[in-house]
């Protein structure tokens, strides 16, 4: 036996068993993880804005899963199998991700920015078979790897360390986990607080920032202190309307899950124990699944 070979199964048998999404969300440590790929996607957004837009909204990162997973379907033997605009709509209609124009419209983007290409010499002229360029495949992968940081943190794992020893582990457990994610009506369809924020365009890269500035002290035992924020500084920094902002969080006051120590936003900004909980358990389903996913490929590679 080689010994790449060996190493990999000795990592392979170091991973223990998978994490469930319950044992994520309530483990102590699932903020510090949180905060890592918050803190990864957040220079990622900084560093190239226009990839970011894959994710700008759980919609349409929702499509940019769908299409992956699609397009890790493409078989050698079946020169017409894999990611076609056909393909993609049928999917995320059937899920409810999205209508056929917003589908259709995200391919055009996503072609446009050149993070898809369309695949040449295709045996039938009436296919049109896409696929993910060099650009958002390494974006995913950034976002990949950092969820398999997180999830070391969490139990000691060997994830990272695995996926670096053999650079195939990440597009087989990526397929596995995107056809996962796309199922999942946990991760599909977060609790409203968490809805209030994904489903706007950057809202979820605020709700990153908000996780990032999360400290361990309570407020009153059911609110943590985040400290002073300002609504126009995180619409500067992710490229949205101040108005949006202030749309997104005039809501999660209205309902007492976030606000400000001050009158008129002013002094420490909070947020509730409630949100951070239905946060914990949208995210802790990708986690799993990212987990689960890791496991099965890996066991397959071994």
């Amino acid at each position: 036996m080689h010994a790449r070979e060996q190493n990999n199964r000795t990592e392979t048998a170091a991973l223990g068993a998978p994490l469930t999404a319950e044992q994520i969300a309530t483990h102590p440590r699932f903020p510090e993880a949180e905060a890592l790929i918050a803190g990864r996607l957040i220079g990622l957004q900084l560093k190239s804005p226009r990839l970011v837009r894959l994710k700008s909204s759980h919609r349409k990162w929702l499509l940019t899963h769908s299409l992956f997973a699609l397009s890790s379907q493409r078989d050698p033997n079946d020169p017409l199998s894999g990611l076609t605009a056909s393909r993609l709509i049928d999917m995320v209609i059937d899920i409810g991700a999205a209508s056929r124009n917003t589908a259709s419209s995200f391919l055009q983007e996503m072609l446009t920015y050149k993070f898809l290409r369309e695949i040449p010499d295709v045996p039938d002229r009436r296919v049109r078979l896409l696929e993910p360029t060099e650009i958002s495949i390494n974006g995913m992968k950034t976002w990949f790897d950092g969820h398999m940081q997180g999830l070391d943190i969490l139990d000691g794992g060997t994830r990272m360390a695995l996926c670096e020893s053999d650079p195939c582990l990440f597009r087989l457990a990526h397929r596995y986990a995107a056809a996962q994610l796309v199922e999942d009506e946990t991760w599909r369809e977060p609790r409203p607080s968490v809805a209030l924020f994904v489903l706007s365009d950057a809202g979820g890269m605020i709700l990153h920032d908000i996780i990032t500035r999360l400290p361990q002290a309570d407020l009153d035992g059911s609110r943590r202190i985040i400290g002073p924020m300002a609504l126009s500084d995180l619409a500067d920094r992710y490229a949205v309307s101040v108005s949006n902002v202030k749309r997104m969080f005039s809501k999660v006051e209205a309902e007492g899950l976030a606000g400000w120590t001050e009158p008129r936003r002013r002094g420490d900004f909070w947020i509730s124990e409630r949100m951070l909980a239905d946060y914990f358990h949208w995210q802790a389903a990708k986690f799993a699944a990212l987990d689960a996913a890791i496991h099965r490929a890996a066991a397959e590679r071994a």
